[in-house]
């Protein structure tokens, strides 16, 4: 009996995010489910201060600008990549998939992997640095093949 390795791929960006897997029947990759960013249309004066603070000076009338901590736009991204590394965890905790793909851009990568479990991390068998969250899931096997082929009939 070989063992059948259920392969998820993440496709993410810091407002939007899918779950992919491979779907042999018809020789393509499918959505299992999706998530996306309930800030990512909002204007920067909707998540807050937009315009750094002001301070002023302790000798005379003199005032400065207070760089902001990050930006409301970063920090909403940052928050929604590692609450969907939140539910791979969960997913890799219930065993809903034995092999895990990342594929964002760099940046979110970077926030990704930072906020995996050592278990969801345990099952990463690769990644890719790309943007791939607005290509079809019938065009992204050409983009994937290195983790999954599939085997032309006949």
């Amino acid at each position: 009996m070989t063992a059948h390795h259920k392969l998820w791929v993440l496709i993410a960006d810091g407002e939007h995010a899918r779950v992919v897997s491979p779907s042999p029947e018809h020789l393509q990759f499918a959505t299992h489910s999706a998530f996306d960013s309930a800030t990512a249309h909002l204007a920067s004066h909707d998540l807050g201060t937009d315009r750094p603070g002001r301070s002023f000076e302790s000798m005379g009338t003199l005032r400065h600008a207070i760089t902001p901590r990050q930006d409301p736009h970063q920090a909403a991204k940052h928050d929604f990549l590692v609450r969907v590394a939140h539910q791979m965890n969960e997913q890799a905790k219930a065993g809903a998939f034995d092999r895990l793909v990342l594929v964002a851009p760099a940046h979110a990568l970077h926030d990704l992997r930072e906020a995996m479990s050592a278990q969801s991390r345990d099952k990463m068998v690769g990644s890719l640095g790309k943007d791939l969250t607005k290509v079809p899931d019938h065009d992204l096997s050409s983009h994937l093949a290195e983790w999954w082929l599939p085997h032309a009939a006949g």
